[in-house]
């Protein structure tokens, strides 16, 4: 038996998000010196509004994220423009959404297992 609730559905959704976005970080980070390469990345507040505004398809997925080139960062002279500092904010970032995420769905589990057992009390 599955049991789901809108709330751990759109909790669900933002580790997803916060997942890729770590990813993401991860990647441009290992690629710091690789010439030519690109920072990519995504805007997470309109991602995760997307995602809420759009139904569950019947694979329970929901639609895939923009991500993109960063624009605007310095370009080094070998054309790569990842910037550490940059990515070190957003993986902080990244890290505190995800946590912060997985204690509210920790919390709204808590919520519908005290309603399950009610009763019982």
């Amino acid at each position: 038996m599955q049991i789901a609730t809108p709330m751990a559905d759109a909790l669900g959704r933002y580790l997803d998000l916060s997942t890729l976005e770590l990813k993401l970080t991860a990647r441009n980070m290992a690629n710091v010196d690789t010439p030519g390469y690109r920072t990519v990345g995504f805007d997470f507040a309109a991602e995760m509004a997307r995602s809420l505004e759009s139904p569950r398809q019947t694979s329970n997925a929901a639609p895939s994220p923009r991500v993109g080139e960063v624009g605007g960062l310095l370009e080094r002279p070998d054309g790569n423009d990842v910037s550490m500092d940059r990515e070190g904010m957003n993986m902080a970032e990244a890290q505190l959404r995800f946590r912060a995420g997985v204690e509210l769905l920790k919390r709204e589990f808590t919520r519908v297992m005290d309603a399950i057992h009610e009763d019982q009390k």
